[in-house]
């Protein structure tokens, strides 16, 4: 985990890269259909606007919001350090997905007068792919990957 500012940055950046990137390939591949090699091509027009929102969102906003409630819900004299990051994840995501579905519907869902429906709707389907997203893929391998850029730091 992170120790100073310039680490939660970095930490920052790579969560986002691959949890927003991911995201972008399952909205593109549940509006289209199906996955195809050519989303993920496609995923990446994407990627240039809809991560640096993610990270702003993220980093001054729900991260903090996402540490105040986990260390609530965790004891961290008793319980194992790991919950925390377990909570600090699953607040995260709470956060984070109908921010981001917000943003995704106001940017390329063309909602109109059904816009409530709509948002509801596209965080209704995307809070799944973005837990378990998360939770077995995005988490432990970025956690994996900085910890090994940092280790010889």
């Amino acid at each position: 985990m992170p120790k100073n500012k310039f680490q939660e940055v970095i930490f920052t950046i790579m969560m986002v890269l691959v949890m927003v990137y991911a995201m972008i390939c399952y909205n593109i591949a549940l509006a289209t259909g199906g996955l195809t090699n050519a989303i993920f091509a496609a995923a990446f027009r994407e990627l240039l606007f809809m991560a640096p929102l993610a990270f702003l969102l993220d980093f001054f906003l729900v991260s903090k919001i996402a540490f105040k409630k986990a260390y609530r819900i965790v004891n961290v004299k008793a319980d194992n350090p790991f919950h925390l990051v377990l909570a600090i994840s699953a607040v995260s995501v709470v956060c984070m997905c109908p921010l981001m579905s917000l943003a995704a519907t106001l940017l390329f869902k063309h909602a109109g007068s059904e816009f409530l429906a709509v948002w509801i709707q596209t965080t209704a389907l995307n809070f799944p792919m973005a837990f378990f997203w998360q939770f077995f893929f995005a988490g432990p391998l970025v956690r994996f990957l900085f910890g090994l850029f940092f280790r010889f730091s």
